[in-house]
């Protein structure tokens, strides 16, 4: 069953390197027979884009993301038979995986490569536990930490139109 309390991704104040450094621990989860009612509650309570899919035993089958849940709203014959759609019949199966021990370099090629916003990360002994989810925002987040100071956008030096350039260094007012 999921749990119902998770931390916010906090990227470490050192640069991550593998995917266990910057994954979402203990990720929500949907039951690939459960309605998509239940999937979209759980991503919309909290704020998240996609779920791993488990089975009864808890095995990892899919994925199920906002795209898979708004496909099923646009298209007619999908939404008119919703109350008996479950994730199973909508999810993308297999779930794209990594390990924790992977690095993160390899974690942004396959998501590239495939086309994903998110990997579940799953056990180095059982890949068939989610373990985690990393996802494209957080790899975001990480580059955007890794930023140095000197990265930082800086305004252009010249003066705008009609403004007269400061003389030798000083500004108006000095």
């Amino acid at each position: 069953m999921p749990t119902e309390v998770h931390a916010v991704n906090v990227v470490p104040l050192h640069a991550p390197r593998l995917v266990g450094d910057l994954m979402a621990s203990e990720p929500f989860v949907v039951h690939a027979d459960a309605g998509l009612a239940e999937a979209a509650t759980l991503m919309d309570r909290h704020g998240i884009s996609g779920l791993p899919v488990i089975d009864a035993a808890g095995v990892l089958v899919g994925v199920v993301s906002e795209s898979d849940l708004l496909r099923a709203r646009a298209t007619e014959s999908l939404w008119a038979n919703r109350d008996h759609l479950r994730i199973r019949n909508l999810m993308t199966s297999p779930a794209l995986t990594i390990t924790p021990g992977e690095p993160l370099t390899q974690a942004a090629r396959r998501m590239e490569r495939h086309h994903v916003s998110r990997l579940v990360v799953v056990a180095d002994d059982d890949p068939a536990r989610p373990i985690g989810i990393l996802a494209a925002a957080d790899l975001i987040r990480a580059m955007a930490s890794e930023a140095e100071p000197d990265d930082e956008p800086v305004a252009d030096p010249s003066p705008a139109a009609g403004e007269p350039a400061p003389v030798d260094g000083a500004a108006e007012g000095d």
